[in-house]
């Protein structure tokens, strides 16, 4: 995974700061520099980098540390904190993210996202992974604009075996997602807890796809709106993000073609929407959706002189 990897470069500059023997400001500044380049060459928005690099020196003050103080551990745990914050439910909210098994009347999530995201794939991804843990989840497709996407979606659902509610004939994406999410939700013999709607998208950001998007959502009041992102659009995420977040209220963010050397951008997407990461997409096979982990971006430990550091340590 492309987080992994630049975790693992991030463990290497701070191991170079650890093995210093002396720690001033300029080591300070290498290891800091070192980390800030390798983000910035996965395609981390150079604001989020700056303003970083800011926070860990507002932290890391090395003339005020009095004698004693080990300024290899406060150093790394000052840039262990400021990557997992970046990262790790920026507003406190993953656990209300997770759907209730079981919860009637039925939860009804919302995939957004520009087309070619893998946005389909993915919401099928999402509801065979809640059904192999339990969950009655269904699909349906309200993408209307791009053709063959209800074939794409009643292909996926029939080999994840998920039910699936679409139309060949209605083009009103609004009606045919209030219609199916009713359907399902009304579902007696079936008892459904979790509703997966798929959603147009379009090549570029344009106002007729945000303007469909915001009447969808109030239609249908989804309990979670799930902004899809391909790691390989880089630097553009923030602003990409930016534009969805302003026209629905996205709560979360998947991540799909996890691999491509400019998946950091993912972390510019979190910073625009304020959402957390909660899949990484990791491959085109209907098991290969992964529930995101921050540790292994920001780097679980850090093993020097036989002390182990975490970002959970206090």
């Amino acid at each position: 995974m492309v987080l992994a990897e630049l975790g693992g470069s991030i463990t290497r500059a701070l191991q170079q700061m650890i093995k210093a023997t002396v720690v001033d400001e300029k080591v300070l500044n290498d290891c800091l520099n070192e980390i800030s380049r390798g983000l910035l060459q996965s395609d981390v928005q150079f604001n989020l980098v700056r303003d970083m690099q800011i926070n860990i020196k507002k932290i890391v003050n090395l003339s005020d540390l009095a004698a004693g103080h080990n300024k290899r551990k406060i150093i790394q745990q000052a840039v262990f904190d400021q990557l997992c914050q970046m990262l790790q439910d920026p507003a406190g909210k993953l656990d209300q993210l997770v759907p209730k098994k079981g919860k009637k009347p039925s939860q009804v999530v919302m995939f957004v996202g520009l087309q070619g995201s893998g946005k389909t794939t993915t919401c099928t991804k999402y509801a065979y992974y809640h059904k192999n843990k339990g969950w009655k989840p269904a699909l349906v497709c309200a993408d209307t604009f791009r053709a063959g996407a209800f074939d794409q979606l009643k292909q996926n659902a029939a080999k994840a075996k998920v039910p699936f509610y679409g139309s060949y004939t209605e083009m009103d994406p609004v009606k045919i997602a209030v219609e199916g999410v009713e359907r399902l939700k009304n579902d007696q013999n079936n008892n459904f807890d979790l509703v997966v709607v798929d959603t147009s998208g379009r090549h570029k950001q344009e106002a007729a796809l945000f303007e469909e998007m915001r009447q969808l959502s109030e239609a249908i009041s989804p309990d979670l709106v799930v902004f899809v992102m391909d790691a390989s659009i880089g630097q553009s995420a923030f602003h990409q993000a930016q534009a969805f977040k302003q026209s629905v209220t996205v709560g979360a963010v998947i991540v799909t073609r996890d691999g491509h050397a400019k998946g950091g951008g993912a972390l510019s997407a979190v910073a625009a929407t304020k959402s957390p990461v909660i899949f990484i997409g990791t491959g085109e096979h209907m098991d290969q959706l992964e529930a995101f982990d921050v540790k292994p971006f920001c780097p679980a430990s850090v093993r020097h002189g036989g002390l182990v550091w975490t970002c959970e340590q206090d």
